[in-house]
């Protein structure tokens, strides 16, 4: 077929207004259509896709000279041959670039792509979060944000491949956070299950990953409960030298053994030091049920001393930032090993398990003990029973604990708080 029948661009530029021509053919399907869109001449390409006739623009005169209308023809031709629509070609570079630009305003914007790991792991969070406690929440929301989101975050969630996860484990896993590798792991297949259900993925990848990491399983808080060496903690404890806050929440770790996101997190409001009890709502606790801590009149006693400084405040035991927030999960643990224990010796967790077997070996009842521990009861009927049941032994044992800690720390023979 003849091409290039145009002699050269001065044959357009002459052609004037009022010329009868309709078009000016190049040859094998591309012309140039005169007096168009507003008196300029549109270049046009018939070609042939699947047996039927269609036509393609492609740009008008000036704008496109007629070197640049053969070459777009050329290239129009050529996916024509190969089968592909050099139409529908061009909607989807079009639709690609739109979809580009659209992905770019919304990253500038921090708001994370539709379909992605990150948009459908923020939707699960969202929907799952409010049935947890708030510090659980807190640590899968942050584990998400440092160690997944950066890599993966912005991937279409359906295109991820199980190397892909295994790539963001590794990077946990060297830096020796074996416990967190696994954690991140759960979370991610939560994710996954989740896109999966909702019709956005196909399979969860990290099933496959199965025996690809070392194995981990969860150990035991260090604790101390030698009643010797538990005087000696008492006495270094006060000792410390930090701030009345810190020191406060050090001394009441012992003393009410509750969770150390929980005690950060004690709020004024939640507390009636009249009625010697601090009631910790039902969306800050693991069980998310409201829990009650009777207070000892030792506990009173120390939070009288701390109320006159943050009293005022929202938390009992605010942050050195002007942020709003609660002090660091760190504090307690950065305080005790300044004392000199370890976190192979002591956490601000190993209160808990201090108290819980220091009390079951001095014949404490057990379900008084686990109910004060805020532990779930796994009997329904049971459970029902012990929410309502205990608080006047639990506020007994509370208070005979108090006063053997005293005893402990005086280094006198104390009597059992039992």
């Amino acid at each position: 077929m003849a091409q290039h029948l145009i002699p050269s661009n001065a044959t357009i530029k002459a052609i004037k207004p009022g010329d009868t021509r309709k078009r000016l053919s190049d040859g094998a399907g591309l012309y140039l259509l005169l007096f168009v869109k507003g008196g300029s001449h549109g270049w046009r390409l018939d070609y042939s896709i699947a047996g039927k006739r269609k036509t393609l623009s492609l740009g008008t005169y000036p704008l496109t000279g007629l070197g640049d209308a053969r070459k777009r023809a050329d290239e129009a031709r050529r996916l024509a041959r190969q089968g592909v629509d050099p139409s529908e070609d061009r909607q989807a570079k079009r639709l690609e670039i739109a979809t580009q630009r659209q992905l770019a305003a919304l990253a500038e914007a921090g708001i994370a792509p539709p379909g992605s790991f990150e948009a459908v792991a923020r939707e699960w969070f969202g929907k799952n979060s409010p049935t947890w406690a708030e510090s659980h929440a807190d640590k899968i929301i942050r584990r998400l944000e440092r160690d997944v989101f950066p890599w993966i975050g912005s991937r279409q969630i359906r295109d991820i491949q199980p190397t892909d996860i295994l790539a963001v484990l590794r990077r946990v896993e060297q830096r020796g956070a074996l416990e967190t590798t696994h954690r991140v792991q759960q979370n991610c297949g939560q994710v996954f299950r989740y896109a999966v259900a909702t019709g956005r993925a196909d399979s969860d990848p990290s099933r496959d990953l199965r025996g690809a990491l070392p194995a981990w399983k969860p150990e035991h808080y260090p604790t101390i409960t030698d009643p010797r060496e538990v005087g000696q903690l008492l006495r270094d404890i006060d000792s410390h030298q930090g701030t009345l806050i810190t020191k406060v929440a050090l001394k009441l770790a012992p003393m009410l053994f509750v969770r150390p996101g929980e005690l950060r997190r004690a709020e004024w409001s939640e507390i009636n030091l009249d009625a010697g009890e601090w009631r910790i709502p039902a969306a800050k606790m693991k069980g998310r049920t409201m829990h009650i801590v009777p207070l000892a009149k030792q506990a009173i006693a120390l939070l009288r001393d701390l109320q006159p400084l943050t009293g005022t405040r929202r938390w009992v035991f605010p942050g050195n930032r002007t942020n709003g927030e609660p002090m660091s999960e760190n504090t307690v643990n950065a305080a005790l090993r300044r004392l000199g224990y370890d976190r192979t010796m002591l956490t601000a967790h190993g209160f808990r398990s201090m108290a819980s077997t220091m009390l079951h070996e001095r014949g404490w009842p057990s379900d008084v003990i686990e109910r004060q521990l805020s532990h779930a009861e796994r009997n329904a009927v049971k459970a029902a029973y012990n929410h309502a049941e205990h608080l006047p032994k639990r506020r007994e044992m509370m208070q005979a604990w108090a006063d053997y800690l005293d005893g402990l720390r005086a280094r006198a023979n104390a009597k059992s708080p039992g």
